[in-house]
């Protein structure tokens, strides 16, 4: 920053959701990548991927964001933040689980 224009006690701050830089479905997007890319607190997800949807992405780009940051933030990030989303979008991981245990539903 340039000092000469901010003074060094001026605190510079400003609303990311009034900034017109993106749509809110990207910024929502956006958010949830930043959050998986640190390592984020499961509420974390469950409140930005509820954003997200208000926002109008759907589950299925979400996933698609998953899928298209593996090689940025690495697979151990992505594994670990898969069942935060699944939880956020809400699926059951139990039933999930019961039903690829007992051979009913998909698996891969």
């Amino acid at each position: 920053m340039n000092a000469e224009r901010v003074g060094e006690n001026d605190f510079v701050r400003f609303d990311l959701d009034s900034v017109p830089v993106v749509d809110p479905k990207t910024m929502a997007l956006s958010r949830i990548a930043a959050l998986i890319a640190m390592g984020g607190a499961e509420p974390s997800f469950g409140s930005l991927t509820d954003a997200a949807v208000s926002a109008g992405a759907t589950a299925g780009e979400i996933v698609d964001l998953l899928m298209g940051i593996v090689d940025v933030v690495g697979v151990p990030r992505a594994v670990a933040a898969a069942p935060q989303l699944a939880l956020a979008l809400g699926h059951d991981l139990d039933e999930v689980t019961d039903e690829r245990r007992t051979g009913r539903g998909w698996a891969p």
